[in-house]
């Protein structure tokens, strides 16, 4: 096998062409390549190309700070994006918005997978991931915006089964991120969060006819990397780009360096987590924890959901459950902020779309996910809201096929305060938003699906706690302090089912700035 070209991120641009498809790595702001990001957004701005271009990727790429996906926000640059998430890359979610490109929000997982697919020279993906929600061509197809027609997500029926197929793409160029590369170009990614959907990546275009570039922090001498650790064969690369500064290079956007104990070179002890303060959040990681059972796995969203992880952890009862991370990880304890996708004192890093084999299958036993928006049919939107644009991620992935789901979130929003007194909560403030609403406006997860499967289901906030049913929505339990009238019924846009002699109270626990005693 020939040495391969080590060449400059510039260089690496003009194997772009104008009109042409590429692939970016990246999970939130780990694993991003930023040389040939920032490369390809500084060639545009200085000679108008490439343009035209057309992105794929499928999970969060950005810090909300330029960095990502927001390279290429410049009117221009892309006529299509079809991605996985969009919440941190804003000035691509204002584009979108303003009709300036076409534009799919499509399942984290199922891109993901739909690599491998490209890969195979398979039609694309055929799965029931998306079913009754806004990817499914009988709602929106994925599609964002008015300029996007083309339908990329089509209703199939195989073996009497209604299923989604979506569709392959071919890829041109794919800019991946690893830690070291030898002469040949394999590629290891030792101070990775997790390798994501790399190697499919590369497969795929690979097998398209394109290229592939990897960013790495250092090449060193073939034959002194671990076989084993080689996620990236040098049969698959064409062109080593070294990373243009340390900051390129670092783990996570916004944090400087490598964290060993997210790589498993290390182990942190665990009591020196500090235990969260109290908030409405800790509120609702309380409730939710008391839905822990032993030996069960578990997926954890970002934001308010992380808290369980904390609050099981503060409790002593952490290794009740196995945390997984939809980027790989499996065990240990998963971070948030511009840290998700990893976790520290991993025990395993799947490669992503494997790890969504095993989500879209059923394996996780217990998911606990954020509530944006509910509507009566027990639907949840966190996707879209006015003129801003989140995206699903892997939300769709995992709600609509774990044993059981939580959605945890406040009960309002905007401007909530809220403090615990006697074992009581009290509200000082009350949000300006309604979040349990007569109709989402886009459905991220869907009641009606929810209910044919026969998934239980569980909305849990910080005053109040219900249950899907068949017939509803029930709301099933109260916090102590709070007002069933004034402080939530007249606060929700839509009835919900009240038992008989009505919901009982919250375990008092939960509001007492002390340990629950969960162990």
């Amino acid at each position: 096998m020939s040495v391969k070209p080590i060449i400059s991120a510039a260089e690496a641009v003009k194997f772009l062409q104008d009109g042409m498809t590429f692939v970016t790595t990246g999970f939130v702001a780990c694993q991003m390549p930023e040389s040939t990001n920032k490369a390809i957004e500084k060639s545009f701005l200085e000679t108008g190309h490439p343009r035209d271009l057309t992105l794929l990727y499928a999970a969060a790429q950005g810090n909300r700070d330029g960095s990502g996906a927001d390279h290429f926000a410049h009117e221009g640059l892309l006529k299509r994006v079809i991605g996985g998430h969009y919440n941190m890359v804003p000035e691509l979610g204002k584009l979108i918005f303003d009709n300036k490109l076409e534009a799919y929000n499509l399942p984290q997982g199922t891109i993901s997978q739909l690599f491998r697919d490209i890969a195979g020279h398979k039609l694309g993906t055929i799965t029931h991931v998306g079913m009754n929600t806004f990817c499914d061509p009988r709602l929106q197809g994925g599609k964002l915006n008015t300029k996007t027609t083309e339908d990329i997500v089509e209703l199939v029926n195989i073996a009497g089964e209604e299923r989604l197929l979506y569709k392959a793409q071919k890829i041109d160029v794919a800019f991946i991120r690893g830690t070291y590369a030898d002469e040949l170009g394999n590629v290891t990614f030792d101070h990775e969060a997790a390798p994501t959907e790399s190697t499919a990546i590369a497969q795929a275009a690979k097998n398209s006819g394109g290229k592939v570039v990897v960013q790495v922090e250092k090449v060193v001498q073939a034959g002194t990397l671990d076989p084993k650790l080689v996620k990236i064969p040098g049969i698959y690369v064409d062109a080593i780009v070294l990373a243009e500064s340390e900051e390129d290079m670092a783990q996570c956007q916004g944090t400087p360096g490598w964290d060993p104990s997210m790589t498993g070179a290390i182990r942190l002890p665990l009591d020196a987590l500090a235990a969260p303060k109290m908030s409405a959040k800790k509120i609702m990681g309380r409730r939710a924890a008391l839905e822990l059972e032993a030996d069960k796995v578990v997926n954890l969203g970002i934001g308010a959901p992380e808290f369980v992880s904390a609050v099981a952890n503060e409790e002593g009862i952490g290794d009740y459950m196995t945390l997984t991370v939809e980027a790989g990880p499996v065990g240990g304890v998963p971070q948030g902020g511009n840290k998700f996708g990893g976790s520290i004192n991993v025990e395993c890093v799947l490669d992503q779309p494997y790890q969504f084999d095993f989500y879209d299958g059923g394996g996780v036993d217990l998911a606990f996910l954020g509530l944006a928006e509910c509507d009566k049919n027990g639907n949840i939107n966190v996707s879209k809201f006015g003129p801003r644009l989140a995206g699903c991620g892997g939300f769709i992935n995992i709600t609509q096929n774990a044993k059981k789901v939580f959605f945890i979130g406040t009960f309002t929003a905007g401007g909530l305060k809220e403090h615990c007194e006697n074992g009581k909560l009290i509200i000082d403030q009350e949000g300006k938003q309604k979040k349990l609403i007569d109709t989402v406006e886009q459905i991220t997860f869907s009641g009606e699906y929810a209910n044919k499967t026969g998934q239980p289901v569980m909305y849990i906030t910080e005053r109040a706690v219900f249950k899907l049913e068949k017939d509803g929505v029930h709301l099933v339990e109260i916090a102590p302090g709070i007002d069933l009238q004034t402080q939530v019924l007249d606060l929700m846009e839509f009835a919900p089912i009240i038992p008989e002699g009505g919901p009982k109270l919250m375990d008092e626990r939960i509001f007492r700035d002390e340990p629950m005693g969960l162990k």
